[in-house]
């Protein structure tokens, strides 16, 4: 894991390493972010958090004054805290016993050896422990947990530009069922040529908007098309979105704000296909936002759909409303929002795939887009990555105030 390069000094960048079969190359700017996770600022902030849990227990002692919503709130925050307030104390009295062992006078060289081994492993304790202080004080993002619905759609570049994303559709496809999570297509619209235009899958599970969010921008493909006659590379590009999709969308939906209208279904394949108005198409008047669903032959099931993509591109913008402050005091966050931000790019004549917010570099495009171990990684990598850099703000935001 990246965990194991924070701590290098900025003097020695930029730096390659070799993990397994992959080859990571980090930039400066990323590196001189992170190359720690434990400063006296870091200190200073976990004091400043076991101090609230304190204030919150003698807060508790006047429950009589305090009304059933306050006491809620305060025994909520007791119980996020209390983790940390555990966690510092197991690090005090380890850090404490190290300095008993360190004052420790032995003559005797084998029992010197001994006392170097032990004092070895407490500091390996001391820093497995502040890892995991810094673990449970990162960030975290309600929708994490969430569902989500996957949306891809074919960029700049035609008919390349479609077959990659039939590609990529089916890398997240592959990537969701060796998670265990399920698939339900929405919506999809091919070309005549077998590529992808555009297509919208919601995939349900335990913390798929958390793994997935990160691939929301823009993916684009270079090399040789197969119709291309003298070898020229073509440059072609695709975009991701996707939508967290809480189990109860606190979404309020009025019949006078959308529009519902039957159409029929168009595409390949299939004795029903253009021969029924099965397909549903919706607009939310306010916004302009429209939906369309033909998968399904039965009209309320693709209407019941259709309305479910709704109400989670509407959750998404209030979403985005919401956390518009909250993101704009993060200047080191990775991405997770922009479908017009270049995110990554997949070269196939150098068997590359570069993520350009993190310079992170790897080989195997064709592994990659079975959507096992090497796309599980590099989305390992940088959830951790983010996770980092959140903390880092946080530190550095109550610090400085």
């Amino acid at each position: 894991m990246l965990c194991q390069l924070f701590r290098v000094s900025a003097l020695q960048l930029p730096i390659r390493r070799s993990l397994g079969r992959r080859t990571i190359t980090l930039g400066a700017t990323y590196l001189r972010s992170t190359r720690k996770t434990w400063s006296p600022q870091v200190e200073m902030y976990v004091r400043k958090m076991v101090q609230r849990y304190d204030n919150l227990c003698q807060k508790m002692t006047s429950v009589q004054d305090m009304d059933q919503s306050e006491l809620k709130d305060t025994s909520k925050s007791m119980n996020e805290l209390a983790p940390v307030k555990q966690l510092y104390e197991r690090l005090l009295s380890k850090r404490r016993e190290l300095l008993d062992l360190s004052s420790t006078v032995i003559d005797d060289e084998e029992f010197g050896e001994l006392l170097k081994e032990e004092i070895q492993d407490y500091r390996s304790q001391i820093h497995a422990l502040q890892q995991q202080l810094v673990e449970e004080l990162s960030p975290t993002d309600a929708d994490d947990k969430n569902s989500a619905v996957l949306e891809v759609r074919a960029g700049t570049g035609g008919k390349e530009a479609s077959l990659f994303a039939a590609e990529i559709y089916a890398m997240y496809q592959k990537f969701a069922h060796s998670r265990k999570w399920k698939v339900e297509v929405l919506s999809e619209s091919y070309s005549e040529t077998g590529g992808l235009k555009d297509a919208s899958a919601s995939i349900t599970g335990e913390n798929v908007f958390g793994w997935l969010k990160h691939e929301v921008g823009v993916h684009r493909v270079q090399r040789v098309p197969i119709t291309e006659a003298q070898g020229r590379i073509h440059t072609s590009t695709i975009t991701v979105a996707v939508l967290p999709q809480p189990y109860d969308i606190d979404i309020v939906l009025n019949q006078s704000d959308i529009k519902i209208e039957a159409f029929r279904s168009s595409g390949a394949g299939g004795q029903h296909v253009n021969t029924t108005d099965s397909a549903v198409r919706v607009t939310h008047l306010p916004t302009g936002i429209t939906v369309a669903c033909q998968e399904d032959r039965s009209q309320l099931k693709n209407k019941n759909k259709a309305i479910r993509l709704l109400r989670a591109k509407l959750y998404n913008i209030e979403r985005q409303r919401t956390d518009q402050e909250q993101k704009a005091t993060r200047k080191g966050q990775i991405g997770t929002g922009d479908r017009s931000e270049r995110i990554r790019t997949f070269n196939f004549l150098q068997d590359r795939i570069t993520d350009h917010r993190v310079n992170i570099t790897l080989h195997g495009v064709e592994e990659f887009l079975e959507g096992g171990e090497k796309l599980t990684n590099l989305i390992d990598e940088i959830r951790t990555i983010d996770r980092i850099l959140a903390f880092d703000e946080v530190v550095n935001l109550t610090t400085n105030t």
